[in-house]
């Protein structure tokens, strides 16, 4: 476990932190208990959370991929990937909290980062997802909500880390599934909005 002082190296625990930060936003009850059974206190999620974002700000701080490298060491897998007509390296990390997720960095050859997200992992089985009532708080990540329910739409989140999803049930009823470095958060009814459930 990291010490969290100043000069401590920032490494998996501090990221696990940082994610849970943000998730926070929708889901204070879940990031709570994941931060108890992490053992940390809010005063160390808050000094790991204000280090992350002093290295994002630093200036001729490393780029988003050797930061990665540097938080989390050497990816587990590093699998080579086809979007469209381009090529890319998706790198996976294992984090402790999510062991059945991957924290996966899609980038180019030249080492710029297209996209930072859990999936789920390799071989892993996933939820099934037929009805509103499957989707679950941190129990499935965007992509899986996309094949169950196309064709679904992605539209503009609210944070560089936050995604939505637009997508019409079997039953006929509109959802937007609103996700959080790619793990679902919450489901509003499209015609509410936001301020929704």
């Amino acid at each position: 476990m990291s010490a969290m002082t100043p000069d401590a190296r920032f490494g998996p625990l501090d990221f696990q932190l940082v994610l849970l930060r943000r998730m926070a936003d929708f889901q204070p009850g879940l990031a709570e208990d994941a931060r108890h059974a992490l053992g940390v206190s809010l005063a160390q999620q808050r000094e790991a959370n204000r280090r992350w974002q002093a290295m994002l700000r630093a200036r001729g701080s490393r780029g988003s991929l050797s930061r990665y490298r540097s938080v989390l060491g050497e990816p587990e897998q590093v699998l080579r990937r086809r979007i469209g007509d381009l090529e890319c390296d998706a790198l996976l990390w294992r984090l402790p909290l999510w062991p059945d997720l991957r924290f996966e960095v899609l980038a180019a050859d030249n080492g710029a980062v297209w996209n930072e997200w859990l999936v789920r992992a390799p071989g892993a089985a996933g939820p099934e997802l037929r009805t509103a009532d499957d989707l679950v708080p941190w129990s499935c990540t965007v992509d899986e909500v996309a094949r169950a329910f196309p064709p679904a739409r992605p539209m503009e989140g609210s944070a560089p880390t936050r995604w939505r999803l637009s997508f019409t049930l079997p039953d006929g009823g509109s959802r937007v599934a609103e996700f959080t470095w790619g793990l679902l958060q919450r489901l509003v009814d499209r015609s509410v909005g936001p301020s929704g459930r």
